[in-house]
């Protein structure tokens, strides 16, 4: 089990360190059309073959990948934020506080937050800019992605508000903030890094069901929901078998991602 742990986060480096090196290593820009080879197959100049408007596929593909692989921690990142000061908060000081908390936590969970992304992401302007889209995508997983940790981070808040430490140190007469920053907050690093780790692959996933709707990053910019539209035309399925490597490499880096977050490495 420790080899292939190792084999996975080998192959996470391997593909971070292609997205960071993506304009080294891609032989064109990814929204340069090379008009005169629309749909060609894999050569030497084109390693995946070109789309439908002659862009180059592995361009394409490494483009994606960085856009999906390397935003998704960001959103995952704003959402444990989210959770840690909901969740934390609302676990320590109890009372009323965490009741109102929890049921907005309920309220959010109860909401199919899939069609809930859809729906506020159809709401919004479809003509911006690539950049924009980018951020507000990730966004929106970041903002509306944070119910399911904070119910996490709530309890774990609460049994170390009533441990032995939090008592001593409030009966020193240490104010209940400084308790909070200090001394609950820290101890709550470990949960936290697993619910950031958990939420990197759901946010990947969730990108491309986005992207596959038109609803995510908009063109040129490709991301791997952009790149699995592709995959709608039953033609273009038989005809080009290899549009079917960025699907591939979902699957292996969603799969990488679940077999690094063991419960050991992550000390839930």
């Amino acid at each position: 089990m420790k080899l292939i742990r190792a084999i996975a986060i080998g192959f996470l480096v391997l593909t971070g360190a292609a997205c960071v090196f993506a304009d080294l290593l891609a032989p064109a820009s990814y929204a340069h059309q090379f008009r005169e080879l629309p749909n060609a197959a894999p050569s030497r100049q084109h390693l995946l073959g070109t789309d439908d408007l002659g862009r180059d596929r592995f361009s394409r593909t490494l483009q994606g990948t960085r856009v999906s692989l390397l935003l998704a921690p960001a959103a995952a990142l704003l959402a444990s934020f989210l959770a840690a000061l909901i969740g934390g908060t609302a676990g320590f000081f109890g009372g009323w506080i965490e009741r109102c908390a929890m049921a907005a936590t309920d309220l959010f969970l109860s909401l199919p937050w899939l069609f809930l992304l859809i729906a506020v992401r159809a709401l919004l302007p479809l003509n911006v800019s690539a950049f924009v889209s980018v951020v507000i995508t990730f966004g929106l997983l970041g903002c509306l992605g944070w119910a399911a940790a904070a119910r996490v981070v709530c309890a774990d808040a609460r049994t170390i508000a009533h441990s032995d430490f939090i008592l001593l140190a409030r009966a020193s007469g240490i104010g209940r903030m400084r308790l909070l920053w200090r001394h609950v907050v820290p101890n709550l690093k470990p949960v936290l890094a697993a619910q950031f780790w958990i939420a990197i692959p759901v946010f990947i996933l969730t990108e491309a069901n986005l992207g596959m709707l038109g609803l995510g990053v908009s063109e040129p910019m490709p991301s791997w929901g952009s790149l699995l539209r592709e995959l709608e035309n039953v033609w273009s399925i038989s005809a080009q078998p290899w549009i079917f490597v960025p699907l591939v490499l979902l699957i292996v880096v969603v799969s990488c991602f679940d077999l690094v977050m063991s419960k050991e490495e992550l000390l839930i």
